[in-house]
């Protein structure tokens, strides 16, 4: 039995997923403009991570067991909505950078807040995908029914393999588009209304998922 026809299938579902605006479109777009291009690609980088813990459940049957269960949802979408309004408030709440903090050498280094360092920018990516309880019931549904049970479990892994790379080529892509000079200056001539108006596209997600049903 060839495997080409399932995996293009679950190649395509994955694409049409990962590309739709969601918190980690909007969490990768924030620290492209924000922190700029090596923050947002270490963020892409944990953003596509976050891809293998869905995947692992998923593999070793645990995913269905939390679909079918009201109350680990609730606690998952909880804690991923918590940490959204989090990273929002405090976009929200950024305030114009002063003449002195800007890089003289760099019109675009003034921001409200300093740049992470590699492992926060990462750990940022991973926890917002890892937390967001409708990426988890996509990974459910997919590996339950779009893809055959019978089919080997290290077939189903390289699936899932290809999911991370993809995820993260993906955001990687964005942040090296957003990050383009030109691009990035325009959305910097906002300064930190920018960042306010992502803290509201942030704490709006948030919202959202507080919301989510499992139904």
């Amino acid at each position: 039995m060839t495997y080409w026809s399932e995996f293009l299938f679950v190649a395509a579902a994955h694409l049409l997923a990962v590309a739709s605006p969601g918190p980690d479109f909007a969490i990768v777009l924030r620290q492209s403009i924000t922190h700029g291009r090596k923050t947002a690609i270490w963020t892409s980088l944990g953003v596509g991570s976050g891809i293998s813990v869905h995947v692992g459940y998923s593999l070793l049957g645990i995913g269905l067991l939390i679909s079918q269960s009201q109350v680990w949802f609730d606690v998952v979408k909880y804690i991923g909505a918590a940490y959204l309004a989090w990273i929002g408030g405090h976009a929200l709440l950024a305030k114009p950078a002063g003449a002195d903090r800007a890089d003289p050498g760099n019109p675009l280094a003034a921001k409200s807040e300093p740049t992470p360092e590699t492992h926060g920018a990462f750990m940022t990516g991973f926890l917002v995908n890892v937390l967001n309880p409708k990426a988890a019931l996509f990974f459910i549904a997919l590996f339950s029914v779009g893809i055959n049970p019978h089919t080997p479990r290290l077939i189903q892994a390289g699936y899932g393999l290809w999911m991370v790379l993809a995820t993260a080529g993906w955001f990687v892509l964005v942040s090296l588009f957003f990050t383009r000079e030109a691009v990035r200056r325009n959305f910097l001539r906002f300064g930190h209304w920018f960042e306010r108006v992502m803290g509201v596209l942030l704490l709006a997600l948030a919202v959202r998922l507080a919301f989510a049903s499992l139904r």
